[in-house]
């Protein structure tokens, strides 16, 4: 009973009832925010993540550009109906060299964080082209130009120098081989051996259909074939859940 009446006493009492409110609030912060400024990172590094491959990163910039991130998230909740549709929820790590990342905020479209691997390459340049040839619901726009406009990506190896000083751990040689590497990338009749042992599971094809220009349908190919693809979830889960 005592207690009772004390705790009304508090709450008539706007000055005590804020300055408790306050000091509550302040604990609370200190013991979520402070131990941040002891921790190197909060992001915990997860075997099989790289930075992404010059072609890669040029499908990712048109990616960007063409919006897709407002009707595609890249982000699997960890719930039973996103993990069954989508594959293994989404790891922070996975996100680590996205700058900015691509998480989206609705799905007029489904989540693209596993696409990598689900669809063959034919498939992707089909459905970029003409959406509604494979999906014949879809409300998506028709990218055709993507295969006529040649890539442009400029000097390439500019953008993995403001990606190193972001934290991105781009060496020198993935810099001053950008530009080959974008080319030998969606080349099959380039040696694509240096590229692959810097930038490990990386794809080395002709994307397009096209193996004598290199296309924008080229890069955006390679970007959404790799997504996902990096962590080995089954190795890595108990054996039991591999069965």
């Amino acid at each position: 009973m005592t207690k009772l009446l004390d705790h009304k006493r508090i709450e008539r009492n706007v000055t005590v009832l804020g300055v408790l409110a306050l000091l509550v609030v302040t604990i609370g912060g200190l013991v979520e925010i402070a131990p941040l400024f002891w921790l190197d990172s909060t992001v915990e590094k997860v075997e099989g993540m790289r930075p992404y491959t010059p072609l890669e990163l040029a499908g990712r910039n048109i990616y960007i550009r063409e919006g897709c991130y407002l009707c595609h998230s890249q982000m699997i909740r960890p719930f039973r109906d996103e993990t069954e549709r989508y594959g293994h929820y989404s790891l922070a790590a996975e996100s680590m060299y996205d700058h900015p990342f691509q998480w989206g905020s609705k799905r007029t479209g489904p989540d693209l964080a596993r696409v990598g691997g689900r669809y063959s390459d034919q498939w992707h340049v089909a459905h970029l082209k003409d959406p509604r040839a494979v999906v014949p619901k879809s409300i998506m726009p028709t990218y055709q130009f993507l295969a006529e406009h040649e890539l442009n990506a400029g000097d390439i190896s500019k953008d993995l120098k403001v990606l190193r000083i972001e934290g991105v751990p781009y060496t020198d040689e993935d810099i001053s081989k950008a530009n080959d590497d974008l080319k030998a990338q969606a080349d099959p009749d380039a040696d694509a051996t240096s590229l692959i042992a810097r930038y490990p599971k990386a794809q080395a094809r002709d994307y397009d259909g096209d193996p004598k220009k290199l296309t924008e349908m080229d890069a955006l190919v390679a970007y959404l074939q790799m997504l996902g693809t990096l962590v080995d979830f089954k190795a890595a889960a108990p054996q039991e859940e591999a069965k």
